[in-house]
């Protein structure tokens, strides 16, 4: 089968709006996933057979010479005229340019009353009219009841209805109450063809066009478009080809049919998806991990490493569980956040996907006992200390000489002056010998602040974000897929 691009087209969109349905799963309403795999089955059959081809169906009554105005139309002698022709439900059908089996196999028309137009003898001269399937039907108002049927069947599958009347029958109320009045609205899918115009005199035509005209109106279709033809002289015939011809350049009814079916599916489906995903902060891991690490008392055990490196003598305590409740808590904060702009259902998909609380404390658990918490004091603060005493024990002894020298009236000596530099530099290195302790208790805290902190991220991350984000990642997607199927 020869698939034209609109044909491809709409595949591609059937298949973005499928595996939206496949990935979106029951996080999209199931009302409306059974009526897309509903759609979905009737779009995949009907693309089967491809949307590129414009059926035009000739529709009329018997004697208004439609199987005539069929061959003038296609150029054959293809269509049977006159006796035989009221005696056959079969329909008749011309196909301009490749392929259209498929169409014309699902319109039902045996395989012997189908013909294609197009050759190389034509040329271009058929190219305007390629793509159409032109079907001459059997005659809506015959005694047979299988004749009407077949005409039921065929007329709402036509992208345009040709309704064939001669100046004798063309308000016959079959006609009229049995299919126009029941087709108002529908004018720019209709055509009428007042054949045989041959048969009237010139200066009777237009007072019988306009007659067509106004019942037409009546039955509540002003707008459809009224043409004087003949199949014995050609009159018209040029006309309603490049009528044929502007309706092929349209898209068919097939394809309207489908992509307003397809629309209308993704449309229904993108009910279930939010119009965008949460924002990036939203899944960010600070406040969680900022409540975790408070409800551990992190805190209480880098204050006290902090003072047992500063030389004070406390217990450093070991970082505790966390609370189941306050896990609970912390989980259930951060899931408001993460999921407040997704719909219920892809909201409750994430907390699904999500550790639950109690694994969530047990991972917090088994991260925080893996967290060193050592106290080691600085040993260059150790060694100025060290300095510090020595120096200040020797600018006392050295200092006290000097001092008996001076009382002695030796004035001030060297060995005063030896005892207040050692008295000074001792000075400085106890100053300094602090500065370094503090820096060390510092950098000791921050370390363990840092570790406990960043076990609790990565188990935030690996038990909340990295599944929530999933969700969203998947949301994103299904919405981009109902997106690409809305066109």
């Amino acid at each position: 089968m020869t698939v034209g691009e609109e044909t491809r087209a709409l595949q591609a969109r059937v298949s973005a709006l499928e595996d939206a349905l496949e990935l979106g799963g029951t996080r999209l309403d199931p009302d409306g996933a059974d009526e897309a795999r509903a759609a979905i089955a009737r779009l995949r059959e009907r693309l089967a057979l491809g949307v590129d081809h414009t059926v035009v169906a000739l529709a009329g009554g018997t004697g208004s010479g439609k199987s005539s105005l069929f061959n003038r139309v296609s150029g054959l002698q293809f269509a049977e005229v006159g006796v035989r022709r009221p005696t056959s439900s079969q329909v008749t059908a011309c196909v301009w340019g490749p392929g259209g089996a498929d169409v014309l196999d699902w319109l039902g028309v045996h395989p012997d009353l189908r013909i294609q137009r197009e050759s190389l003898l034509d040329g271009e001269t058929e190219a305007p009219l390629r793509g159409l399937v032109l079907l001459d039907l059997p005659d809506h108002d015959s005694v047979e009841p299988a004749h009407r049927a077949v005409v039921d069947r065929l007329l709402p599958q036509a992208d345009l209805l040709v309704w064939v009347v001669d100046p004798q029958k063309y308000a016959d109320e079959a006609l009229h109450a049995g299919y126009l009045r029941a087709l108002a609205g529908q004018d720019t899918s209709m055509l009428v063809v007042l054949n045989q115009v041959d048969t009237v005199r010139p200066q009777e035509r237009e007072p019988l066009l306009a007659d067509v005209a106004r019942l037409l109106a009546d039955d509540g279709l002003p707008d459809v478009p009224v043409v004087a033809a003949s199949a014995v002289t050609d009159e018209g015939i040029r006309e309603l080809r490049a009528g044929l011809a502007a309706v092929v350049a349209e898209r068919s009814l097939a394809a309207r049919r489908a992509e307003q079916e397809v629309t209308a599916t993704a449309r229904r489906l993108t009910e279930g998806v939010a119009p965008r995903e949460p924002a990036p902060a939203a899944l960010a891991t600070g406040p969680i991990v900022a409540s975790l690490a408070e409800a551990s008392g992190m805190d209480a055990v880098t204050d006290a490493v902090a003072a047992a490196v500063r030389g004070r003598g406390v217990r450093v305590p070991q970082i505790v569980p966390v609370h189941p409740d306050a896990v609970r808590l912390a989980r259930d904060s951060w899931l408001a956040g993460a999921t407040a702009d997704l719909p219920a259902r892809w909201a409750g998909a994430v907390r699904e996907r999500v550790a639950g609380a109690q694994d969530l404390g047990r991972h917090l658990g088994e991260a925080l006992g893996d967290v060193t918490v050592t106290v080691r004091r600085s040993r260059a603060a150790a060694v100025l200390g060290v300095v510090a005493g020595v120096l200040g024990l020797a600018a006392l002894v050295v200092g006290g000489i000097g001092m008996g020298e001076l009382v002695g009236g030796r004035g001030v000596g060297v060995a005063l002056e030896v005892g207040i530099g050692c008295a000074i530099v001792a000075a400085v290195c106890f100053v300094v010998s602090r500065v370094v302790r503090n820096r060390a208790a510092q950098r000791s805290s921050q370390r363990v602040r840092d570790e406990g902190r960043a076990a609790i991220e990565a188990v935030a991350r690996r038990d909340l974000v990295q599944p929530a984000a999933e969700v969203v990642g998947e949301h994103r997607k299904v919405r981009g897929l109902l997106e690409a199927a809305r066109g």
